[in-house]
């Protein structure tokens, strides 16, 4: 019993991770009609630019924290200029290979720099696990901050898209560029502020995930390609279907990692994943396109 609890809290925290990262695609797609494959990286910058900065410098880890996360968004930026633009400009796919390609040339340069060796991120939140219940079963409270931290961006990702000129404006870039263009829409600025937005959430997660793992370079790489399967699973346009998702996705996954050990977790919940959109190809709460012809 204490371990399937366990389990399940774990699947939250996790499933809250892959959701927040996932609503990262979701910025880049509903913008530009492009998604950044270089979140994995962004999560893992997150982690070790806030571990240089606290422990390697001595930093209060809030000032760790925002300039860690400062530089996540430039590095938004950074994809978006050199990985995107580009390609998009001439309506190339390119950036398919572009941003994944940058991704993984970041992930080698901090393998370099940073080291092979994981590093533990201390934090007062995951320092003392909480007793909950007469089982006795102990949670840090990062783990409870997770999953809340995960829906509150999403409801306010969901608010700012929908009900603010900001928002509509940055979904009218996505519909018809030339007509935004004609309304004075800064197109370039508003795409270049999509990926900052989506790497600044991938380095959230990095932050919130660093002290409850080991912080190394290849941290992001499985976590991007699960937070890309939750982005198709909730349905790419649905912010809200896609925390659902990563919520499922981490608590089954955990539930097999603790039933059936490590070694079936990824061989079963990718093969869940398949399964799932051969019945639903839109995804678990997404709508299929209406084209006109």
């Amino acid at each position: 019993m204490t371990t399937l609890l366990s389990a399940w809290l774990s699947g939250i925290g996790l499933g809250s991770m892959y959701g927040l990262m996932a609503l990262g695609f979701y910025v880049t797609h509903e913008v530009s009609g492009t998604v950044n494959f270089a979140q994995g990286s962004a999560m893992m910058l997150g982690a070790v630019f806030a571990f240089a900065f606290a422990q390697v410098l001595g930093w209060p880890m809030p000032v760790a924290v925002l300039l860690a996360l400062a530089l996540c968004a430039a590095y938004g930026l950074a994809v978006e200029l050199l990985a995107v633009r580009p390609f998009s400009s001439r309506g190339s796919n390119g950036w398919l290979i572009g941003t994944v390609a940058l991704g993984i040339i970041v992930d080698n340069v901090v393998l370099f720099t940073f080291g092979k060796e994981p590093r533990s991120l201390p934090s007062p939140l995951a320092a003392s696990p909480l007793s909950i219940g007469e089982l006795g079963l102990g949670v840090y409270p990062l783990q409870l901050l997770i999953p809340v931290l995960g829906i509150a961006l999403a409801g306010v990702l969901a608010v700012l898209s929908r009900r603010t000129r900001w928002g509509v404006a940055m979904l009218a870039v996505v519909q018809n560029r030339d007509a935004s263009r004609l309304v004075g829409i800064p197109i370039r600025r508003a795409v270049a502020l999509a990926y900052a937005l989506s790497a600044l959430l991938a380095g959230v997660a990095g932050v919130l995930i660093a002290p409850l793992l080991n912080v190394s370079a290849g941290m992001g790489t499985l976590f991007g390609l699960k937070a890309f399967a939750v982005a198709i699973l909730g349905g790419i346009g649905n912010p809200w279907g896609m925390v659902l998702a990563g919520l499922i996705f981490g608590i089954v996954e955990s539930f097999i990692t603790a039933t059936l050990g490590s070694s079936y977790t990824q061989i079963i919940s990718f093969s869940l994943v398949i399964v799932v959109l051969a019945i639903r190809p839109d995804g678990l709460f997404g709508r299929a396109e209406v084209r006109k012809v």
